[in-house]
């Protein structure tokens, strides 16, 4: 099966951020063969709001996992124990874990993440929701706020189009052109898209404006987003560090 791991609010000013800690967790599960394989972390934008506590972006991460049904148990288990003890002081830490097929509960945790990226939303939102669709939330320190963003992630990922995939690629000397194609091929993604998520001819040429690109989650994929050029020969450029941001 296919479950969906999501945390939010494990750090603080001065430890690792919860990306990292969703992969040394992702590594984990794989090292206690809990899991077979672990997917790429994305990282989704929530509210940004004076009433939202958070360390530094207000993000979740979230990831998926390829696991024996029998052991999906042992898998939250561990995830329980795993943030608990590796939680950094004064963190708020939530867990949300999911089938990625719980059709029945999809819909309503799609929609919950889509408000958090909006609005203000509460610990007893989530956990009402966490109950309505059938799934996992648990706190694990401090507040427990960590729920909230925890249950958006699974519900932002599981929407397919939303968030950047953690991490950078390095595709060489920013200015140079390529095609379209050669840069995904370089990327090991299966497609361009630009800011509606059309996706893009592989013949167009693009231009490297930063020699770290970032790829996004789009259509359950993920892909490297471009944005248009008024230049004459390029029709299309990549994001610079600051403009995936929005992401």
């Amino acid at each position: 099966m296919k479950t969906i791991i999501s945390i939010d609010d494990t750090d603080n000013e001065h430890s690792p951020g919860s990306g990292q800690l969703a992969d040394d967790l992702a590594q984990e599960l794989i090292l206690h063969r809990l899991v077979t394989e672990a997917s790429d972390i994305s990282r989704h934008q929530l509210f940004i709001h004076d009433l939202v506590p958070y360390t530094s972006h207000n993000s979740a991460m979230c990831f998926t996992v390829c696991n024996d049904p029998n052991n999906y148990s042992d898998l939250i288990a561990f995830c329980q124990d795993f943030l608990s003890l590796r939680s950094a002081e004064g963190s708020d830490p939530g867990l949300c874990v999911t089938d990625e097929h719980n059709v029945l509960g999809s819909q309503l945790l799609i929609d919950f993440g889509l408000r958090a990226k909006r609005s203000v939303m509460t610990k007893q939102a989530a956990y009402q929701t966490a109950e309505q669709a059938g799934i996992h939330l648990s706190e694990h320190g401090g507040t427990g706020d960590g729920v909230i963003g925890a249950l958006a992630g699974v519900g932002l990922r599981l929407s397919g189009c939303d968030g950047r995939i953690r991490g950078w690629h390095k595709t060489g000397e920013a200015g140079r052109t390529i095609t379209i194609e050669k840069l995904c091929a370089v990327l090991r993604v299966p497609w361009a898209v630009d800011d509606k998520g059309t996706r893009l001819p592989g013949y167009a040429r693009v231009s490297i404006s930063d020699e770290r690109i970032k790829t996004v989650l789009y259509d359950h994929c993920a892909v490297v987003p471009l944005t248009r050029t008024d230049q004459t020969a390029v029709d299309w450029a990549t994001l610079s560090p600051a403009e995936s941001k929005r992401f």
